[in-house]
């Protein structure tokens, strides 16, 4: 497992130009695919934070690929950047703007709005304070934006992570906004104008790595989860529902994703564990782990107990092997069409032909019995998945799901930030009748898109790639 110290990742960052920062920071899930233009199919939104822009190392971008009865092309695809007109700020070295994304219709007016993160931007409240922009959708798609500003005055690395959640008007859709100083709640109603209901500043947990949004008490209302960095004689840090002093629940890890697995009505959370253990017996799991909480009618509270997913799990394919980082990458949608949210497992230094080539592993729901039956993965070795599995590919350093041709079968999406010198690509596998299949998957570099910077640029995006 790699546990990058502040030493390690000044050298790198020497050494591998745009690939890694100096703090180690990350940035955590990609957006799922939304319908910008409101053309009835879903676009899907690849991030690339290392990508240069008017010489520019590293200051980011966006591109969507937009959806179609014939799913997606390279060919139809807008790229956004800090120097797009309508979006707020400049294009700077290292902003990484797309280093977080997330979709949902904000405004309620029927289109899908994106909300970017640019972590390491420089602004008036500091060196690497960062910035969130939503980017509102339209007949036109995304031609305008505003930021979306945290109350803090001394912000460090806002935008680490975003969640955005919508359940109805008002209060009912939120975003939620995880950074080193704090984390940030806040609700609706969202005008385009920028406007919104309320902002919440919550400092009484560690630096925030992940944040989720879910209705785990089924009342209509997001709830947020928080995942923190790194604590000591932890592996991964600490899980919390309620973002407060000695709320922390049982277990812990890196990155955290809601949805219902059982099909009861409450959301449930997942989260995923991918060191190794600090105290062998007591802590996390060689080779990493999932952990999942059930939703209830009084939501996750620290009494909650978890459940405990590895690659040893009945069911589960492999075998939990040290330094597979299985959790490293997480996402809950129903691939399957049942009802149930099924849960998606990045292992991204998982050794296969290759070392760290990378897999990713579905584990579906179920309504009753133990999870981990009927699960399946896939990797640049399964028959129909274009390309190869290499040394340090990383496949499954990010996941999500969302239907972009209209069928009714979610297609799945898997990062690969090592591929082709750290460039990064991105794979969809379209939805199947019970499960994606491969016959018609297809590979996007970073080239393809008309990203063609030698290294670095992290198409797909890093996921926790810097701190694992």
């Amino acid at each position: 497992m790699r546990r990058w110290s502040a030493a390690a990742l000044v050298a790198a960052s020497v050494t591998l130009g745009a690939l890694l920062p100096t703090t180690p920071a990350a940035a955590v899930h990609g957006a799922v695919p939304g319908d910008f233009n409101g053309d009835g199919y879903k676009d899907a939104v690849l991030p690339a934070p290392g990508a240069n822009v008017s010489g520019k190392e590293a200051a980011g971008a966006v591109v969507v690929l937009y959806g179609s009865s014939s799913g997606l092309t390279a060919s139809r695809r807008r790229t956004i950047t800090q120097n797009t007109s309508g979006v707020p700020g400049t294009a700077e070295a290292y902003d990484r703007f797309g280093a977080a994304t997330a979709t949902a219709d904000l405004n309620r007016d029927g289109y899908a709005d994106l909300v970017v993160s640019s972590p390491y931007e420089d602004t008036s409240k500091g060196a690497n304070a960062g910035a969130v922009t939503v980017l509102w959708g339209s007949a036109n798609g995304l031609t305008t934006a505003t930021d979306l500003p945290s109350p803090s005055q001394s912000t460090t690395y806002y935008g680490l992570d975003l969640a955005a959640l919508g359940l109805g008007a008002g209060a009912r859709t939120q975003v939620t906004v995880g950074g080193w100083d704090a984390s940030v709640h806040i609700t609706g109603p969202f005008t385009r104008a920028g406007g919104y209901g309320s902002r919440t500043l919550n400092e009484d947990t560690a630096s925030v790595e992940s944040v989720a949004l879910g209705d785990f008490d089924k009342n209509g209302v997001p709830d947020p989860a928080l995942a923190t960095s790194r604590l000591g004689g932890l592996s991964g840090g600490e899980i919390y529902t309620h973002a407060a002093y000695g709320e922390q629940l049982k277990g812990n890890g890196l990155i955290v994703a809601s949805g219902d697995l059982n099909g009861d009505g409450y959301a449930d959370l997942v989260a995923g564990d991918p060191d190794e253990p600090e105290k062998a017996g007591v802590d996390g799991e060689p080779g990493g782990r999932v952990l999942v909480w059930y939703g209830s009618a009084s939501g996750i509270t620290k009494d909650t107990t978890p459940v405990s997913l590895t690659q040893n799990t009945p069911g589960v394919p492999g075998a939990s092997e040290k330094g597979d980082a299985f959790g490293g990458s997480l996402a809950v949608a129903d691939l399957n069409r049942d009802g149930l949210a099924d849960i998606v497992v990045g292992a991204p230094y998982e050794d296969l032909a290759q070392t760290n080539a990378g897999q990713v592993t579905v584990i579906p729901g179920r309504a009753s019995g133990a999870l981990g039956t009927g699960s399946y993965s896939f990797s640049q070795d399964t028959s129909g998945v274009p390309g190869a599995g290499e040394t340090d590919d990383l496949f499954g350093t990010t996941v999500s799901v969302g239907d972009v041709n209209k069928d009714g079968r979610p297609e799945l999406f898997v990062g690969a930030a090592g591929e082709n010198n750290f460039t990064g690509a991105v794979w969809t596998i379209p939805g199947g009748t019970t499960r994606p299949t491969t016959t018609g998957s297809k590979m996007f570099t970073a080239a393809s898109v008309g990203l063609t910077q030698a290294s670095g640029t992290l198409l797909g995006g890093n996921g926790l790639l810097w701190v694992i």
